[in-house]
């Protein structure tokens, strides 16, 4: 499997989340949001400045800030 960073990932392509690292209180917002370790994500939405992105998992969708997505370690 290929590594990359959230940041990384194309419209409509698929990762599994593997690390989240950065800032505590961030990290503890994404795993209480069910963004753990072996969660499918998908982007699929860029706001018009590009900053948010919004991303699908669990059937939600989320948006998450560019600086956010850099300490989300994904697989493809």
């Amino acid at each position: 499997m290929k590594e990359k960073t959230l940041n990384e990932l194309k419209i409509e392509e698929i990762g599994v989340v593997y690390r989240i690292m950065g800032e505590e209180t961030i990290k503890r917002r994404l795993l209480d949001l069910g963004l753990i370790e072996g969660t499918n994500i998908k982007p699929v939405l860029v706001s018009p400045s590009g900053d948010p992105r919004a991303f699908e998992f669990r059937g939600s969708l989320i948006a998450i800030r560019e600086e956010d997505t850099k300490n989300i370690k994904i697989k493809i």
